[in-house]
C-alpha cells in the first residue's frame, strides 16, 4: 500500500488519540486491583451487571468482521449485507440467551469446551479446545491487520511495524487487568466505536444528498438496483451476494449465526461473568437491541463509499473494498472530528482482538495446561499461565495478521473460519443439548466428521471442482453441509453406546431439570419487565419489521 491511505491529522487529532490511549491503560490498572484468583482474571469473578456484559457483548463483535468486513460487504454486495444482522445475529443472540445461557451457567462451566467434556468426553473436550484455540488467533489476526491498516495511514508506517505496535497495545492492558479490563474497555469502547463511525454516515450522507441522493446514485453504480434490496432474486444465485435464499436461511440464519453467536466462546465468555443467571441469559438479549442498528454504521458507509470513491474494489493497492472506512474518513472528516473517527477505528480492532485473547487464553489455561498437561497446580500457577498465554496469543497473532492481509475482503476469510470451526461445533452442540441418548463417542466422531466435510467443501471449491457462484456462497453450503454431516453421525453411531447415565447429564441436557428449572432459569431477578422472553421476543419482530422497506 502506498500513501494514498495518509490520514491528514493535526495536534488535536494526535492528542484525542493519545488520551484514549491513557484511558484504556488505566482501565488495564485498576481492574488488576481486582484480580486475586484465576476465576478473576479470566471469567471477571462471575461479578458483573447485565447492562455491562451486554454492551460488552456487542462491543466484542465490532472488531474488524464489524467495520472493515461489513463496510467492505455494503460496498460488495449492497444491502444484501443486511442479513448478516436481522436473519444472521439477532435470532441466534435470543436463542442463546434463552434457551442455551441456562446450561452454561446453571451448570459453572468455565468455557464452551468444558460443556462439551462435561456432556461427552475428554476427546471431544480436547478437540474443541484446540479448534477453538486456532480459530482465536487466525481471527485476532484479522483484526490486528485490520488495525494496522489504520496505523499505516495514519502514521505511514510499513504494515509489520503497525501490526506489531498494535498487538503490543492490546497486550498491555489484557496481561495487567485480564477479563476485567477487557470488558470495562469494551463498554468504554462501544460508544468511542460509535462515536468515530457516526460522523462518518452523516456527513457522507450529506455529500450524496441524503438517503434518497445515495439510493439514486447506487442504482447508477454496478450494483445497480439489486444493491437496494435484501430478499429480490434470491430465488437463484443471480444477485450480488451470489447466494440463494436456501443459503441465506440455512447456511447464513441458521447453521453459521447459530454457530458462531451461541458456540463461540469469546461471545459466551461475557455472559458468563455476569452475576447471576438472570443477567446472563440478559446478557446477549441486551446486546441484540444496538446489534439491530450497527448496519446504520458499517453497511451505509460501504454504500456511501462505493458511489463517491472511483475505482473502489480493486484486487490489491488502496482501492480494495477492505479500505471502505479509511478512504472515507481520508475524504470526509475534518480535523477533531477525524481524530475521534481514527481512534473509534483502533477502539473497535482493539475491542475484537481483546475478545480473542482472553477468549484463547482461558480455554488455553484451564481446558488445554490444566486438564492434560499439569493438572492439580495452585490456582496462582494458573494465573500466571493465563498471562503467558496471553502473550503467546498475541504473537502467533502477529503471524495470523499476514494471512489475513492476503483477502480483498477480510469478511470472506472470517465466513470460511466459522464454517469449518463454528458450523460443525453447534451442530455438536445442539443435537446433544436436546437429545441426551447421544452418545460420548458419537459427539467426538460427530465434531471431527464435520469438521472434515466442511475443510473439504472449501478445498474442492478452491480448486475448482465444487463451482459455487462466491467465496460466501461456499462459506453457506459448507456450513450447511457440516451440520447435515454431525446429525448423521450422530443418528448412526449413537446406538451403538451406552448413553450417560441422567444423573450425569442433568443440567447439561434439556428435559432432565438442574439448571434449567424455573427457579434457577429465574435466579437473580424475577421481574417480569425483565423477562429474557420477553425481550427476546421483542427484538426478534423488530429484526424482522426492518425488513419490510427494503425486501
Amino acid at each position: 500500500m502506498d500513501g494514498g491511505l495518509r490520514l491528514n491529522m493535526d495536534a488535536l487529532d494526535y492528542v484525542i488519540l493519545a488520551l484514549y490511549f491513557v484511558t484504556v491503560l488505566g482501565v488495564g490498572i485498576a481492574a488488576r486491583r481486582a484480580i486475586r484468583t484465576s476465576v478473576d482474571f479470566f471469567l471477571s469473578g462471575r461479578s458483573l451487571p447485565a447492562w455491562v456484559t451486554g454492551l460488552a457483548f456487542v462491543s466484542a463483535n465490532l472488531g474488524a468482521l464489524e467495520i472493515i468486513g461489513m463496510a467492505a460487504n455494503g460496498a460488495q454486495y449492497g444491502l444484501m449485507t443486511l442479513h448478516y444482522y436481522w436473519i444472521g445475529a439477532i435470532p441466534a443472540m435470543v436463542f442463546l440467551g434463552i434457551v442455551m445461557m441456562p446450561f452454561y451457567y446453571g451448570s459453572k462451566v468455565r468455557s464452551v469446551p468444558e460443556y462439551l467434556r462435561l456432556r461427552f468426553n475428554r476427546p471431544a473436550h480436547l478437540l474443541n479446545a484446540l479448534s477453538f484455540a486456532i480459530a482465536q488467533v487466525l481471527i485476532a489476526g484479522v483484526n490486528l491487520y485490520a488495525l494496522a491498516l489504520i496505523m499505516q495511514a495514519l502514521l505511514g508506517w510499513p504494515l509489520w511495524t503497525s501490526i506489531v505496535v498494535g498487538a503490543l497495545i492490546v497486550l498491555a492492558y489484557i496481561t495487567v487487568g485480564g477479563l476485567t479490563s477487557a470488558i470495562y474497555n469494551e463498554v468504554l469502547q462501544f460508544f468511542v466505536i460509535l462515536a468515530g463511525l457516526i460522523p462518518i454516515t452523516v456527513i457522507g450522507l450529506a455529500k450524496v444528498g441524503g438517503v434518497d441522493g445515495l439510493w439514486d446514485a447506487v442504482r447508477g453504480s454496478d450494483l445497480g438496483e439489486a444493491g437496494l434490496h435484501t430478499w429480490a432474486d434470491t430465488g437463484g444465485a443471480d444477485n450480488p451476494l451470489g447466494a440463494s435464499w436456501i443459503g441465506i436461511v440455512f447456511g447464513l440464519g441458521f447453521v453459521l449465526s447459530f454457530g458462531y453467536w451461541t458456540t463461540n466462546f469469546a461471545e459466551v465468555q461475557r455472559a458468563i461473568s455476569a452475576k447471576n443467571m438472570s443477567a446472563a441469559r440478559r446478557t446477549p438479549i441486551i446486546a441484540a437491541y444496538p446489534k439491530m442498528f450497527i448496519p446504520l454504521v458499517t453497511v451505509i458507509p460501504g454504500l456511501i463509499a462505493v458511489v463517491t470513491v472511483k475505482g473502489l474494489g480493486a484486487e490489491t493497492g488502496d482501492l480494495t473494498y477492505n479500505n471502505a472506512i479509511p478512504l472515507l474518513m481520508r475524504d470526509l472528516l475534518p480535523t477533531g472530528v477525524l481524530g475521534v473517527a481514527v481512534t473509534g477505528l483502533l477502539a473497535s480492532f482493539m475491542a475484537g482482538m481483546a475478545a480473542n485473547v482472553s477468549g484463547f487464553n482461558t480455554v488455553f489455561t484451564y481446558d488445554i495446561w490444566q486438564a492434560y498437561v499439569r493438572r492439580d497446580r495452585p490456582d496462582g500457577y494458573y494465573l500466571r499461565v493465563g498471562r503467558i498465554a496471553t502473550i503467546a496469543g498475541v504473537v502467533v497473532g502477529i503471524g495470523t495478521a499476514f494471512i489475513a492481509a492476503s483477502f480483498n475482503n477480510i469478511m470472506n476469510y472470517i465466513q470460511v473460519l466459522f464454517s469449518l470451526f463454528n458450523a460443525p461445533l453447534f451442530a455438536t452442540f445442539i443435537i446433544g443439548m436436546f437429545w441426551k441418548r447421544m452418545t460420548a463417542w458419537a459427539g467426538f466422531w460427530s465434531l471431527l466428521t464435520g469438521t472434515a466435510g466442511a475443510l473439504a467443501t472449501y478445498l474442492l471449491y478452491e480448486a475448482g471442482v465444487l463451482p459455487f457462484d462466491s467465496d460466501l456462497e461456499e462459506s453457506f453450503w459448507g456450513s450447511g453441509i457440516a451440520f447435515v454431516l454431525v446429525a448423521i453421525v450422530a443418528a448412526i453411531l449413537t446406538p451403538f453406546g451406552p448413553a450417560k447415565p441422567d444423573d450425569e447429564l442433568r443440567g447439561l441436557v434439556y428435559g432432565l431439570g438442574g439448571t434449567d428449572a424455573k427457579g434457577d432459569m429465574l435466579a437473580g431477578d424475577a421481574r417480569w419487565y425483565r423477562s429474557p422472553i420477553l425481550l427476546g421476543g421483542i427484538a426478534v419482530v423488530l429484526a424482522a419489521l426492518f425488513y419490510l422497506p427494503v425486501l
